[in-house]
C-alpha cells in the first residue's frame, strides 16, 4: 500500500493520492498537530472519508510513536538518534515538553448524520490499512434485541422498561455484557451497527450496552452528530470529550441540529398528557394505601408492594407544578395569526410562575424520573408519559448550570443570551397528532397556547464543545461554501479552512446559467413570478427541450413540494408533461417515505432500459433525493433547478432568526461578526442548492451538467455562493439556442471520451440471470418485474395524488414479488451484490430493475462507490454493474433446462400466494407480517415470524396462506413451523426431513448419486449430520465432500470428517456412515482406518460403497493403508477429545 510523508506524518493510503487529496490530508493532520479547529469542503468524489480517516489514524500512529521515542530517550539519559532530534518526531503532536502518556492518546470522535452514513464511513475504513479498535454508539431503537422491550410502542416505554431490566438483572443478554465485552475477536474487528446487532444476535449479548462497554477502550468513536450536539444524549451515553478529536461529517447540516437539539415545544397535549399520567399514579396510590390494614398518615411509598420512592405529597406537588404550568402558557393572550415573542430570559419568568427554580429544580427532575420509569414499568394497558419526559428534558435544558445564589442572574442571562421565547396558539399539526392517540383523555385534546423555547445561534452547542476541553474540531462536508458565513454563524474559530478543488477534468463538467426559456420569457421562481402561467409555460419549454439533449437520467430540483406540485398540475394541462413524458418518462419523489423506493427504482429501471431514451426524476431541494442519493454516471447525467429554495419568509422560526441575527450585528460585540439576516436567509437558499448539484459528478471519470434556471443566478453575488469547483466553469449564454448548441457539443465529445459499456435488452437480462441463478453478479431482473416498477413508479398519481395520469397495472404488485420469490429460490452464496433469498429481497425493496442497475439503489450504491474507484476508474464502475465477468460466469455454468422450470414454477406459485395474502388481508396485516419477515431475515429469530402470522390461523379462510407461508421459511426451522402450523391449525405443511438441507447440502446429494433409494440415505445422514455438528462445521465437511470429488484427494477428505466426527464420541457413528462417500479405491483403507479407531472390526455392510465412478486413480490413492493409518493416528494423538 503505497505511502507519503505529510508535516512529518508518514500516511499509508490506499493508492497514489490526488493533489486535491494530499491537501485535504495536510490541512487535516494541520489540524491535530496545531490543536486548532478547521472547515474544510471537498467536493463528492474526491475521497474525502478516506483521506479524513487515513490522516487521522496516520498522526495518532505518529502521536504514540514520539511517546515511545520520548519514553526510550527518557530512559537512556539522551536521544536514540543524535542525527534526528526528538522534536524531529513532531513534539507538537505530543504538545511540546508536556509529559505524555499512552493513555493521553486522544480518542477520534467521529460524527455523521445518520447510521447508514456511519456505515459508509466505516465500510472505507475497511479498505485501508489501519484497525483501531473501534465503536459505534446507537439508540436502543436500533440496538435493543430483547422482545419485549422492543414491542414498546413509545420510546421511553422502551428507555424505562430496558433499565429496569438491567437493574433487575432480568435481561439475559445484558447479563452476558461482562463476558463477551472481552471477546478477543470482537474487540478488534470493525463492526457497524447492523454488524453489532448480528453479533448480539448470534451470541445472544446486548449490542446496546455492549457498545457502550467497547467505548471504553475504542481508539475511534462513531455515532450520529445529534449524539454529540445534544447535551442530554452526551450525558446519556457518556461521551467524554476531554482531549479529544471531534469529526462532523457530511457537516452542512450541523448549524440546523446544534439549534434543534437545544431547542423545544411545549404543546398542551404535553401538559395534558403529564398530569393525566400523574393522576393515575395517585389514584392506583391511594387504592394500594386503602387496602392496608393500617394507614399512618405519613405513608411512604417505600413501605409497599411497587417501589416507588415517592411520598403521596411530593406526587401531588408534581402535578400541581404541572396544573401552574398549564394555566401560566394559557394566561397570555395570542393573537391567532401570530404569537408573542420575548426575549430568552423569560422562560424564567413562566418556569417560576409553576414554581420551578433553580432551587428545586433537581428534586423535581428526579420525581419526573421516577414517575416515568415507574408508569413504563407496570404491565397492562399503555400509558403515555411523553408529556413527564419532555418535561424532564425541558429542566435539563433550561436549568443547565449549578450556579450559586449570587450568580444565578449571570448564569440565566448566559445560557439564554441565544434563545428566544415564543408562545403561539395550537395548531391543526398537533391536532391530527391529538386525534390518533387512542390513550389520550378527552382533556388532554383542548386547545391551548405552545411554549417554544428556540435557540439561533449554533455556536451554543459548539461552544459547549469546547468546554469540554477538546482538542480540535474538524467541520468538513462536499457543501459548506461560502465557509465565512458558515463559520461566523458557529462561534468558534477555525484557523485552518479549505475549499477543495475537485479530481475532474474542465471537459466533464459544463455549467449554465439560463435566465430565459426558448420563447424568451424569463425564468425566476421568485414569490411574485413562480405562478405566473408564462413563467410555468416557458420552465415547461425549457425542461423539455433539455430533456432532448441530455442523455440517460435528468434530475429536475424544485424549491419546495407545493411549488413543484402546481407547476407539475400546470405542465400536465398544458401538454408539457406529455412531451417530457414522451422523450423521458417522469418519476416524482413523494413527500412520505413509504413509496420513495419504488419510484427510485422505476427510475433506474428506465435509465437502463436501452429501449429508452432515459429517465427524468423531479425532486425538491433538501429532500432525500438531494440530500443522501448517489447519480452517478447515466443515472444523473444533467441537473436542473428551478428556482432558489429560500425558508419560507412567514415562519415564525424564519423571521425570529433574521431578527436574532439582525439584533447581534446591532450590539456590535467586539471581536463577533454575526451574519446579518438577510446574509443568512440567501445563505440558506445557496446551501440547499448547492448540495443538489452535487448529485451529477461523483467520481473521476463521471461528466454531466448544470443548469441553473432561474435569472437571479445572473448575479455576480448568486454565482459566488455556488461551490469553487463548480463557480469557474459557470457560463451565461445569449439565447436558449447557445445553450442547446454548447451542451449537444458537450455531451458528444464527452461520451466519445468516455463511452458508457452497452447495455443488453431487458428480455436479454432476464434470461441471463434466470440461466444463472446461482452464480449471477447483479440482481436477479426479468423484464415482467422490471416493467411492474417502472409502470408503478412513473404514474404521477403514485406521488402526487392530485395529478391523475394513468392507472397500474393491476399485477404489477404481484410480479414484483415474483421477482423477490425468484431470488429467494435461487440462492447466491459468493455474490453479496445480489440478494440471497426472499428476505434479503425483501430489505432492498423492489431493487431488481435490471442488469445495469445492479448496486446503484439509493443509498445502497452509496455503500459500494467506494473512494477506491478512483484507482481502479472505470474498469471497476464496469465490474459493478455486472458487465464481462457476469458474462464469463454464465458461460462457465449452464444449468439444465428442467432446473430453470422447477425454479420458474416455484416463481409462479411464490408470486401467486403473495398475491393472493395481499388480496385476502388488510394492509396493516399484510404490512407487519412483510416487516417481520425482515426481522426475521436480519436477526434469524422465528419466535416473531410465528407471532405475526398467527393471525393467519385466526380465520379458516387464511389458514391456507400459513401453510403456504412454509416456502418462506429457512431449511433449519422448517420443522418447527411445521409443528406451529399443526397446533394451530390441526394441519401441518407436508414436513420431510430433506426439507432441512439447504440447497447446497441437496446438491451434496445429487452430486453423490441419482437414484432415488440412494438419495434417501443421503438426506437422512446429511440431516444427521447438521443436527450434530450444527451448520458451520456441516458447510466445512460438505466443501471437503465436494473437494475429493473433483481431486481424489483421500488424505484430506479423511483429515477433515475424523476432525469433525470424533470431538464428541456420540458422532463416532456418523464416522463409520460417513463411508458412503469413500470411493472403491479408498475403501480399504477407510475400513483398516475405522478398525484402528474403534477397537473392533468394523462390518462390511457398514461401510457401503456409494460413489461408482469409473475413473482412473491418482497417484494419491496409491498410499499405502499403513502410511494413511499413520497420518491419522498421528493426528488423533495431538487432538483432545470432548
Amino acid at each position: 500500500m503505497p505511502s507519503l510523508t505529510l508535516s512529518g506524518v508518514t500516511v499509508n493510503f490506499p493508492f497514489s493520492p490526488y493533489e486535491c487529496q494530499k491537501a485535504y490530508m495536510n490541512k487535516v493532520i494541520e489540524c491535530l498537530q496545531k490543536k486548532v479547529n478547521g472547515v474544510l469542503e471537498s467536493p463528492t468524489g474526491t475521497g474525502k472519508t478516506l483521506c479524513l480517516l487515513c490522516a487521522t489514524l496516520a498522526w495518532r500512529e505518529n502521536f504514540k510513536g514520539t511517546i515511545s521515542a520520548r519514553k526510550i530517550a527518557e530512559r537512556l539519559g539522551k536521544e536514540m538518534f543524535p542525527n534526528t532530534p526528538l522534536s524531529s518526531w513532531g513534539t507538537a503532536a505530543t504538545d511540546g515538553d508536556k509529559p505524555t502518556y499512552y493513555t493521553d492518546v486522544p480518542k477520534i470522535v467521529y460524527a455523521s448524520r445518520t447510521h447508514s452514513q456511519l456505515a459508509q464511513v466505516i465500510s472505507e475504513l475497511k479498505n485501508t490499512s489501519y484497525r483501531p479498535k473501534v465503536c459505534v454508539l446507537g439508540s436502543r431503537e436500533q440496538l435493543c434485541i430483547n422482545q419485549e422491550v422492543m414491542r414498546q410502542e413509545s420510546n421511553h416505554v422502551k428507555v424505562h422498561m430496558c433499565r429496569g431490566k438491567v437493574s433487575t438483572r432480568s435481561c439475559v443478554y445484558y447479563n452476558n455484557v461482562e463476558e463477551k465485552s472481552t471477546d478477543r475477536d470482537l474487540v478488534n474487528s470493525i463492526l457497524d451497527v447492523e454488524d453489532l446487532v448480528q453479533f448480539g444476535t448470534k451470541q445472544r449479548v446486548c449490542p446496546y450496552y455492549l457498545s457502550r462497554s467497547l467505548k471504553q477502550q475504542a481508539d475511534v468513536i462513531f455515532m450520529p452528530y445529534n449524539y454529540l450536539l445534544d447535551p442530554k444524549s452526551r450525558k446519556a451515553h457518556n461521551i467524554d470529550l476531554n482531549g479529544a478529536v471531534v469529526i462532523f461529517d457530511e457537516a452542512h447540516n450541523v448549524e440546523k441540529t446544534c439549534e434543534e437539539s437545544t431547542s423545544f415545544d411545549l404543546t398542551p397535549y404535553d401538559v395534558a398528557s403529564a398530569i393525566n399520567a400523574v393522576d393515575r399514579l395517585l389514584v392506583e396510590q391511594a387504592k394500594e394505601i386503602s387496602h392496608k390494614d393500617s394507614v399512618n398518615e405519613d405513608v411512604n411509598v417505600e413501605s409497599l408492594s411497587s417501589g416507588l420512592k415517592l411520598d403521596l405529597s411530593t406526587i401531588a406537588k408534581i402535578k400541581q407544578i404541572l396544573l401552574d404550568l398549564e394555566a401560566a402558557i394559557d394566561s397570555y393572550e395570542v393573537p391567532s395569526d401570530k404569537g408573542i415573542t420575548k426575549p430568552g430570559i423569560f422562560i424564567y419568568e413562566v418556569l417560576e410562575r409553576a414554581h420551578l427554580t433553580y432551587s428545586n429544580k433537581t428534586a423535581v427532575y428526579e420525581a419526573l424520573e421516577q414517575i416515568s420509569g415507574y408508569l413504563a414499568g407496570q404491565p397492562g394497558i399503555f400509558l403515555n408519559t411523553s408529556g413527564l419526559q419532555k418535561l424532564s428534558d425541558i429542566i435539563q435544558l433550561v436549568f443547565c448550570g449549578e450556579p450559586s445564589e449570587k450568580d444565578r442572574r449571570h448564569q440565566m442571562e448566559t445560557n439564554t443570551a441565544h434563545f428566544k421565547v415564543h408562545i403561539h396558539r395550537d395548531n391543526s399539526v398537533h391536532k391530527k397528532k391529538q386525534s390518533v392517540d387512542v390513550w389520550a383523555s378527552s382533556s388532554s385534546k383542548k386547545q391551548g397556547n405552545i411554549l417554544s423555547y428556540w435557540c439561533f445561534s449554533p455556536g451554543f452547542s459548539m461552544q459547549d464543545l469546547v468546554n469540554q476541553g477538546v482538542r480540535c474540531i474538524i467541520l468538513t462536508s462536499g457543501t459548506l461554501s461560502p465557509l465565512s458565513s458558515f463559520t461566523s454563524e458557529m462561534r468558534i474559530e477555525f484557523p485552518v479552512r479549505l475549499e477543495n478543488s475537485h479530481v475532474i477534468e474542465r471537459d466533464q463538467i459544463f455549467v449554465s446559467i439560463i435566465a430565459q426559456g426558448p420563447d424568451g420569457a424569463h425564468l425566476s421562481s421568485a414569490f411574485d413570478r413562480r405562478f405566473v402561467p408564462e413563467n410555468m409555460a416557458s420552465l415547461g419549454n425549457t425542461v423539455a427541450n433539455l430533456s432532448r439533449v441530455v442523455p440517460h437520467g435528468l434530475l429536475v430540483f424544485f424549491p419546495s413540494f407545493p411549488l413543484m406540485e402546481k407547476t407539475l398540475e400546470f405542465w400536465k394541462a398544458n401538454g408539457h408533461a406529455n412531451r417530457i413524458e414522451n422523450i423521458k418518462p417522469m418519476f416524482v419523489e413523494p413527500k412520505g417515505k413509504g413509496t420513495f423506493n419504488d419510484v427510485i427504482d422505476g427510475y433506474y429501471s428506465k435509465v437502463n432500459d436501452p429501449a429508452s431514451k432515459g429517465g427524468s426524476f423531479f425532486a425538491v431541494c433538501r429532500g432525500k433525493a438531494s440530500e443522501g442519493l448517489d447519480f452517478a454516471d447515466t443515472y444523473g447525467r444533467g441537473v436542473i433547478i428551478t428556482g432558489l429554495p429560500f425558508p419560507p419568509k412567514n415562519d415564525p422560526r424564519v423571521i425570529l432568526k433574521m431578527q436574532f441575527l439582525d439584533e447581534m450585528n446591532r450590539k456590535k460585540a467586539p471581536g463577533l461578526k454575526y451574519l446579518s439576516g438577510q446574509d443568512w436567509y440567501k445563505q440558506q437558499a445557496f446551501r440547499a442548492v448547492n448540495q443538489a448539484i452535487g448529485r451529477v459528478i461523483r467520481h473521476k471519470e463521471d461528466y454531466g451538467a448544470i443548469f441553473l434556471c432561474d435569472q437571479r443566478f445572473k448575479s455576480a453575488d448568486a454565482r459566488a455562493q455556488l461551490p469553487s469547483w463548480v463557480r469557474s466553469y459557470v457560463r451565461l449564454c445569449d439565447s436558449f439556442g447557445n445553450v442547446v448548441r454548447d451542451v449537444s457539443q458537450f455531451f458528444r465529445i464527452a461520451q466519445k471520451m468516455r463511452p458508457v459499456v452497452e447495455k443488453k435488452a431487458p428480455a436479454d437480462n432476464c434470461a441471463t440471470v434466470c440461466s444463472s441463478d446461482t452464480q449471477s453478479s447483479s440482481f436477479t431482473s426479468c423484464s415482467s418485474s422490471q416493467t411492474s416498477h417502472t409502470q408503478k413508479a412513473k404514474v404521477l398519481d403514485t406521488c402526487l395524488p392530485s395529478l391523475k395520469k394513468r392507472r397500474l397495472n393491476e399485477n404489477s404488485g404481484a410480479s414484483g414479488m415474483a421477482s423477490i420469490c425468484h431470488e429467494y429460490e435461487s440462492e447466491v452464496l459468493d455474490n453479496q451484490r445480489r440478494p440471497a433469498n426472499l428476505l434479503d429481497a425483501l430489505e432492498q425493496g423492489n431493487h431488481s430493475t435490471g442488469e445495469d442497475s445492479g448496486f446503484t439503489m439509493g443509498e445502497e450504491k452509496a455503500n459500494h462507490l467506494s473512494t477506491l474507484s478512483l484507482q481502479y476508474d472505470k474498469r471497476m464502475e464496469d465490474e459493478l454493474r455486472g458487465g464481462k465477468r457476469k458474462i464469463k460466469l454464465v458461460q462457465e455454468q449452464k444449468p439444465s433446462v428442467s432446473e430453470d422450470l422447477s425454479e420458474e414454477g416455484k416463481a409462479s406459485r411464490a408470486k401467486k400466494f403473495l398475491a393472493d395474502m395481499k388480496k385476502s388481508l388488510s394492509q396493516v396485516s399484510f404490512d407487519r407480517i412483510i416487516q417481520a419477515l425482515q426481522t426475521y431475515k436480519k436477526t434469524d429469530d422465528l419466535d416473531q415470524l410465528l407471532t405475526e402470522t398467527a393471525i393467519l390461523s385466526e380465520d379458516t379462510n387464511t389458514q391456507s396462506l400459513l401453510h403456504g407461508f412454509y416456502q418462506f421459511v429457512r431449511p433449519h426451522h422448517k420443522k418447527r413451523f411445521d409443528e406451529n402450523c399443526q397446533e394451530l391449525t390441526g394441519k401441518g405443511c407436508g414436513y420431510k426431513p430433506d426439507h432441512t438441507l439447504s440447497k447446497d447440502e441437496k446438491k451434496t446429494v445429487m452430486l453423490q448419486n441419482g437414484s432415488a433409494s440412494k438419495n434417501e440415505v443421503h438426506t437422512t445422514f446429511l440431516t444427521d449430520v447438521k443436527k450434530a455438528l450444527g451448520a458451520e462445521r456441516s458447510t466445512q465437511l460438505f466443501q471437503a465432500i465436494h473437494t475429493y470429488k473433483k481431486t481424489d484427494n483421500y488424505e484430506k477428505l479423511v483429515t477433515t470428517a475424523v476432525s469433525l466426527f470424533t470431538e464428541r464420541d456420540e458422532n463416532f457413528g456418523l464416522l463409520v456412515r460417513f463411508g458412503m462417500f469413500i470411493r472403491p479405491n479408498h475403501k480399504k483403507q477407510y475400513k483398516d482406518m475405522l478398525d484402528g479407531l474403534i477397537g473392533q472390526p468394523v462390518s462390511a455392510p457398514d461401510v457401503p460403497v456409494m460413489i461408482e465412478e469409473q475413473q482412473e486413480q491418482p497417484e494419491a490413492s496409491l498410499l499405502s493403508p499403513l502410511r494413511s493409518q499413520s497420518k491419522i493416528s498421528s493426528f488423533f494423538s495431538s487432538s483432545q477429545r470432548r
